[in-house]
């Protein structure tokens, strides 16, 4: 019982590893792309799994007490409410935490480089116009990818 509460390391060494595991994630997820988690499927899911149980060495290292857990995540959790804070008052900081939206289609018309440079599929796209209950482009006054990765449709007057 007495190992669940001793830590191998001094406990600042687990706060510090999981704030900069959690800054060094959120910068990879910003580089890899907006569309990356967006619309989870099975293949987003196993991703996740597998950075989760990669980075937990990261965090507590060889250590296998519950404190060291519960620092590490404590240092996520108070790394993400200060961006949180400082989001919201800085739209510089905001935009380059959370990205910004990109138009996807406009006017009835497809911009397929926004698309391909979003990797966003022509199935995909198909599929979020029928989510927000339209039966093509066509109907599409503006269709955008938002920062977090879901898309948004404006529908044409006609369409309505």
């Amino acid at each position: 019982m007495n190992a669940w509460w001793h830590l191998t390391d001094p406990w600042w060494v687990y706060a510090v590893r999981g704030a900069v595991v959690y800054a060094g994630l959120l910068l990879l997820l910003r580089l890899v792309g907006k569309r990356s988690f967006g619309d989870m499927t099975s293949f987003d899911i196993v991703v996740l799994m597998l950075v989760g149980g990669t980075l937990r060495t990261a965090i507590v290292g060889e250590d296998k007490s519950l404190l060291a857990a519960f620092i590490g995540v404590l240092a996520i959790f108070a790394v993400d409410k200060l961006l949180g804070l400082v989001s919201a008052r800085s739209p510089w900081i905001n935009r380059w935490i959370e990205g910004k939206d990109s138009v996807l289609a406009r006017n009835g018309k497809v911009l397929d480089d926004a698309l391909r440079r979003h990797e966003v599929s022509q199935a995909a796209f198909a599929r979020a116009l029928r989510e927000h209950g339209l039966c093509g482009v066509e109907e599409v006054a503006e269709a955008r990818l938002e920062a977090n990765g879901k898309i948004s449709v404006r529908k044409t007057k006609r369409a309505s």
